[in-house]
């Protein structure tokens, strides 16, 4: 087991089809001991459950990313009651829904900068006081989507979103290697039907069309991005930092498949 001894805190969590669960789930199964942050008590007695389903116990602490004294205390907390954690897994993402829908030059400068602080900012501001709690050799992954690569219809504002993202990795990756050999990482995945990809118009139609598209002739599921976060979170990963790895059954790396063309391989 990879994880094993190693403690890591888990974000976004809202139900059990989230990435963030499957993530979980994997870090559970190569050995790690887990923590986990919610946004409110609605989500705070789903994880509850999921994590009872389990057969696991793990502290749950709540945490408005809006709120920068609030993630001073969730740190606090975390290196009180937990003590120091080796990783952080940023899965944490919100945009309005009506800067999804239609065009992204409609997108209001309200929802621009609610989308950013939420789904982008949240990663420095987390990575930032997680240094406290967070050994030296830490690893901290966040996750994406080809949406920031790619311009992805209906993705709109989140797109943006997940661009800024990935560019801060990079930027955190220089300064937190530095500061603390503390590696960052993102890792982006196919698409996935989660509660948050109810949110984009035509989901249906973009999981079909990847699946066909991709190398591999199919999706991906919560396990093979979960495998992969446990991969990066370990000492088997000790030297790759700022990298984006696509967890995609391949779909990044195609302009456009032979089914497109009609061609029969």
């Amino acid at each position: 087991m990879i994880l094993k001894g190693k403690k890591g805190l888990i974000t976004g969590v809202a139900n059990q089809r989230s990435i963030a669960w499957g993530i979980a789930r994997s870090c559970w199964e190569q050995g790690a001991e887990l923590c986990f942050s919610v946004a409110g008590e609605r989500l705070r007695g789903s994880v509850e459950s999921l994590i009872q389903a389990e057969g696991k116990t793990a502290p749950i602490y709540d945490c408005d990313v809006t709120n920068d004294q609030s993630i001073v205390d969730l740190f606090n907390r975390v290196k009180s009651e937990v003590g120091e954690i080796d990783f952080l897994v940023h899965a944490i993402a919100f945009a309005k829904r009506e800067d999804l829908d239609g065009e992204f030059q409609d997108t209001s400068r309200e929802g621009f900068a609610l989308a950013m602080d939420i789904s982008t900012y949240s990663l420095t501001a987390l990575a930032h006081h997680a240094t406290a709690a967070m050994k030296e050799g830490g690893s901290i992954v966040a996750m994406s989507y080809i949406g920031g690569e790619l311009v992805i219809p209906h993705y709109n504002m989140m797109g943006v979103a997940k661009a800024a993202l990935e560019c801060s990795v990079r930027y955190l990756s220089h300064d937190l290697g530095h500061a603390k050999k503390i590696r960052v990482n993102t890792v982006s995945s196919g698409a996935i039907r989660t509660l948050a990809a109810k949110g984009i118009g035509d989901f249906n139609k973009m999981l079909t069309i990847s699946a066909g598209r991709s190398p591999l002739g199919r999706g991906v599921d919560t396990t093979e991005v979960g495998d992969t976060v446990a991969f990066l979170v370990s000492d088997m990963a000790r030297g790759i930092t700022g990298e984006l790895i696509h967890v995609d059954a391949g779909y990044h790396c195609v302009s456009f498949s032979a089914n497109d063309l009609g061609v029969q391989k």
